[in-house]
């Protein structure tokens, strides 16, 4: 395994150690994951089928933790600057291309329909979900971000962000009320302290870490194969670990936590070839079980068991 993206925390500076003011304790599950995202990053995105096939598969092992990286601070109110059209295009274009290779639908075109989209505002919103418990936060991160590449929704708008909150299911007042609250804003101001201590200047970026505290972490910037991660957890755990393993999960049962789908995540976590996803899932749809919604760059499938 090259270690040229990966690097050992340096506790003698503060990087990457686990303070205990800032982490929850270990001892339910030896390891936990400091997930670093960016609501506009399309390898965030990318990274979603093999996340699902980790949490199925090892989740008995870590407890993973998000968090919004440093960056984010560029886009806010008193930083930002207006984009230039060259820019614009490029990141369309760059929004095109990891589409392509990574099999994850996304839509470029936002940034050319769009004025800029911001990553700042979706990051508090983002803040003020966690308000209202881990998993709502977590099921409006990922609808935040079906509506930016699959939609090509400008996502840095109160009024979109509204919308997807209320389809979430969040107490709508509430999350308004959060959205603006300095509570909020210092909750994403921790989260960019720590990805400044924690040395993290991409996303996505992942800090794994042990219950062997002056250990340090072990930090993983960009995206790698799944079997890499695997790696990576038995040199963490000092053993190999036993997984529980997702072709034994029902398609069904999958679908019903994970509603929305797209074709790349099915055959990633089932270990299926997309030709095989497709099979799968358009069985599904002739017994008007999902609903399978094409896109500009692919498609992704609904699933609707009560839908006649």
């Amino acid at each position: 395994m090259s270690n040229e993206h990966f690097s050992f925390c340096d506790d003698s500076s503060g990087s990457c150690s686990l303070s205990q003011s800032t982490s929850p304790s270990l001892s339910k599950k030896p390891l936990e994951l400091y997930i670093f995202m960016d609501p506009l990053c399309p390898e965030c995105w990318a990274f979603e089928p093999v996340l699902k096939k980790l949490l199925i598969e090892y989740g008995h092992y870590f407890t993973p933790k998000l968090l919004l990286t440093s960056n984010i601070e560029c886009w806010s109110e008193e930083k930002q600057k207006p984009l230039k059209e060259d820019t614009k295009k490029e990141m369309s274009l760059f929004y095109e291309e990891v589409s392509t290779w990574s099999g994850m639908p996304a839509d470029g075109s936002v940034w050319l329909k769009h004025s800029a989209p911001s990553a700042y505002i979706p990051a508090l919103a983002m803040k003020a979900a966690e308000m209202q418990g881990k998993q709502l936060a977590s099921v409006f991160f990922r609808n935040i971000r079906e509506n930016l590449f699959l939609h090509g929704r400008d996502i840095s708008t109160e009024q979109t962000l509204v919308q997807i909150a209320e389809a979430t299911g969040l107490d709508i007042e509430e999350f308004q009320r959060d959205i603006h609250s300095a509570c909020t804003r210092k909750a994403l101001n921790c989260d960019i302290r720590t990805s400044r201590e924690m040395e993290v200047d991409q996303a996505p970026t992942f800090v794994f870490f042990n219950d062997h505290v002056e250990d340090g972490g072990l930090k993983v910037s960009g995206l790698y194969p799944y079997q890499v991660y695997e790696e990576i957890l038995s040199d963490m755990l000092g053993h190999v670990p036993d997984p529980k393993p997702s072709h034994s999960l029902k398609l069904e049962d999958f679908l019903a936590r994970y509603p929305r789908i797209t074709t790349k995540e099915i055959s990633v976590v089932f270990d299926w070839s997309e030709k095989e996803a497709e099979k799968q899932l358009k069985q599904l749809v002739l017994m008007r079980k999902m609903k399978h919604v094409p896109l500009k760059n692919g498609a992704y499938w609904e699933y609707t068991p009560s839908f006649t």
